[in-house]
């Protein structure tokens, strides 16, 4: 199988981070295709960017299509993830989404570790989206801002991660943590034998719950909210999206 592994961010530095952090962990026969946008945002910290970037998300994976078998959306808010289900007849998961239903099925309550505040809000959001809000215990965050170098944060605020993780278990009763942020993929790896309770890589969970939805075969729905909705024609939208909404493209004049 192939899986589309999108990194609505424009830094392929992290790119390069989440895929040496997931390649470990996939089966022998899964290949992964790494892509990373051509235009937004260096790192998605907030709604607004999150919510430009959705868009490129389904761009990205209109040019694939046919080409893989299922995509993980790899930016821990899911960008453009229902949308996506909505209009795609494969697979998509969100690291984040998959990272939540991972912890729920290892204990009864979680919490989300990351490396600043900025992104709590948009964090939250993915926690009532899934509608687990009586089960998490909240974000636990290092930093009030964005570091200068999201790229080290694992180095320059990892110890004080570990003490976020262990007081996420003891204060607040997580019985599972997300180590939320494309910047700290493979952290929770590296951290397992000091901490008490369980720690999950989104990225990693996100590409294994796509490789279980392509092994289960399930057929694209007919009916429901996520049945995909009647085509339309559009203007100035990239090509292959455009044909995907299902109308000739278009261009003003």
């Amino acid at each position: 199988m192939r899986l589309l592994f999108l990194n609505p961010n424009t830094s392929v530095s992290l790119t390069e981070r989440m895929t040496e952090a997931v390649r470990p962990y996939l089966a022998p026969t899964t290949e992964l295709v790494p892509v990373t946008a051509a235009r937004g945002f260096p790192y998605i910290s907030s709604r607004a960017e999150a919510d430009v970037s959705a868009s490129i998300v389904l761009e990205m994976i209109a040019e694939h299509e046919g080409a893989v078998d299922a995509v993980v959306v790899a930016a821990f808010g899911d960008p453009g993830l229902l949308a996506a289900r909505e209009l795609f007849d494969m697979p998509v998961v969100g690291v984040a989404e998959a990272a939540i239903l991972t912890a729920c099925a290892v204990g009864d309550r979680f919490g989300i570790v990351t490396f600043s505040q900025v992104m709590s809000t948009w964090y939250v959001d993915a926690v009532t989206r899934a509608r687990l809000e009586a089960r998490f215990t909240g974000v636990r965050v290092a930093s009030q801002g964005i570091p200068a170098g999201v790229d080290t944060v694992q180095d320059t605020l990892g110890d004080r991660l570990v003490e976020l993780v262990d007081e996420a278990a003891t204060i607040d009763k997580a019985d599972a943590v997300i180590i939320g942020g494309a910047p700290l993929s493979g952290f929770a790896v590296t951290v397992e034998d000091r901490v008490a309770v369980p720690v999950i890589d989104p990225a990693v969970a996100g590409v294994l719950q796509a490789e279980m939805l392509v092994r289960l075969s399930l057929p694209a729905p007919t009916k429901g909210s996520y049945a995909r909705p009647p085509g339309k024609p559009s203007i100035g939208l990239a090509p292959a999206l455009a044909r995907r909404m299902g109308g000739p493209v278009d261009r003003p004049a």
